[in-house]
């Protein structure tokens, strides 16, 4: 159950990561739209170190599901379009180290999330696969850091999905506020 607090914008309190996925295609509008909206995240001294891999048809769709963990492709198969979210680990202009990279392109996942509940889309971000698979089957040559799989697509029959998630394919809750926030001055600093 969720418990909300404060007023927040409906946007945020409706949004959650089914794992009910139809296989419905998307249309490619609402795909690069939920990257432009992706696109507009704040990063630091702009850089926007982000980069999506977007798999659209079922030859794509393939090469990624290859690297992704078996317990996720039980669900992820069914998802019409998967978006690899990777980040750059350097600066463009100074090849040094940006250690804001992934805390960034984050950010940036978060508007495409957004995005995609607007539209009437669901989205479900995963850790589970192979970075090194990713890497060789999708050749990239400069270094990223490949931070997610991103599932997008719309919601299917609960019905339809593998019986070990169904009694979890609900909204969860989070911590209390006063579980995740410290004021400063009560930090005990000289």
């Amino acid at each position: 159950m969720r418990d909300f607090g404060f007023d927040i914008s409906e946007m945020i309190k409706e949004r959650w990561s089914p794992k009910s996925f139809s296989t419905e295609p998307v249309d490619y509008e609402d795909v690069m739209a939920v990257l432009e909206a992706a696109r507009y995240a704040p990063s630091c001294f702009n850089e926007q170190p982000w980069e999506f891999h977007v798999a659209i048809d079922e030859d794509e769709l393939e090469l990624v599901r290859q690297a992704i963990n078996d317990r996720n492709r039980l669900w992820a198969d069914k998802a019409p379009v998967l978006i690899v979210a990777s980040s750059r680990p350097e600066f463009n202009k100074s090849g040094k180290s940006n250690r804001w990279a992934d805390f960034d392109t984050g950010t940036a996942w978060g508007y495409l999330s957004l995005e995609a509940h607007r539209r009437g889309l669901i989205t479900h971000a995963m850790g589970g696969f192979s970075r090194k698979k990713l890497k060789e089957l999708l050749g990239h040559e400069e270094e990223r850091n490949f931070l997610a799989v991103i599932a997008l697509g719309r919601i299917g029959d609960i019905k339809e999905l593998n019986e070990i998630f169904i009694e979890e394919e609900a909204p969860k809750g989070r911590n209390p506020l006063d579980n995740i926030l410290t004021r400063v001055k009560d930090m005990g600093g000289e």
